[in-house]
């Protein structure tokens, strides 16, 4: 029975990824038609030398094409966000050399947020038993942590999304196998991701200057990330510090 509820889960999971693929790839035969030489580099962008040569096509039709490729690019990040698909980080920086600031960080955001609760519903309704068969220690532990956050896990979950302490696939998928609700979790990603994206923005502004997406953030900026992480657990502090005084 666990075998067969196991294969009906994958199987639905696969039905979702080819409807979504197949979607955007409709998405992406509705945009302009465009020499050969540009076509072969709109794709979703494995490295920073593919978010070069795609940033250098795509400004060529930003300004007469600005809502097609706005719309594809929101669609492409939040089907790598949805199926925790590696790519996101280089998307992020594109933003910071295609768009102006503000309209990149609420993109950002705003994707981030819609994709990772697309990931949250999606193994809520079939991943469940997926996650607790290939991850159930890492679970237990994380859910052990969840437990102490419980009320305030609002700002648990922007600490989590601000810091690298967890990869966000792994908070998405396993959110709704420990209980996490899906207001704090949606709100708190919006939050959380912004600082880390910030970064990406400002790396996009030099983005022909970059060899590898680790460059985005220096070692004094992935310091200032921790910090700015623990800075957003200081209303808590203060919370359980009142609390006890008033008890």
């Amino acid at each position: 029975m666990t075998a067969d509820s196991n294969k009906r889960s994958f199987v639905i999971l696969g039905v979702v990824f080819v409807s979504a693929i197949s979607t955007l790839g409709l998405i992406y035969s509705n945009l302009p038609e465009l020499p050969e030489e540009h076509s072969r580099h709109i794709k979703l962008p494995r490295n920073i030398e593919d978010a070069k040569e795609l940033g250098r096509v795509i400004s060529i039709y930003k300004d007469t094409h600005y809502f097609s490729v706005m719309g594809t690019y929101f669609a492409s990040y939040i089907f790598l966000q949805t199926f925790a698909i590696p790519g996101s980080i280089f998307l992020s920086i594109l933003s910071g050399f295609l768009f102006s600031f503000p309209t990149n960080l609420v993109l950002i955001c705003s994707c981030s947020a819609i994709g990772a609760t697309n990931c949250f519903l999606l193994f809520s309704m079939v991943g469940r038993k997926i996650v607790t068969r290939y991850f159930p220690e890492r679970i237990e532990k994380w859910n052990q942590q969840v437990d102490k956050h419980r009320d305030s896990l609002l700002n648990y979950i922007i600490f989590l999304r601000i810091t690298p302490f967890l990869p966000n696939w792994f908070i998405n998928m396993t959110s709704p196998v420990i209980g996490v609700p899906v207001f704090p979790f949606v709100f708190g990603t919006f939050l959380g991701v912004a600082p880390p994206s910030l970064l990406a923005i400002q790396a996009g502004k030099t983005l022909h200057t970059l060899t590898s997406a680790s460059d985005a953030v220096s070692p004094l900026q992935f310091v200032l990330l921790i910090v700015l992480g623990f800075v957003s657990m200081i209303p808590v502090v203060f919370k359980h510090y009142f609390k006890k005084k008033l008890e």
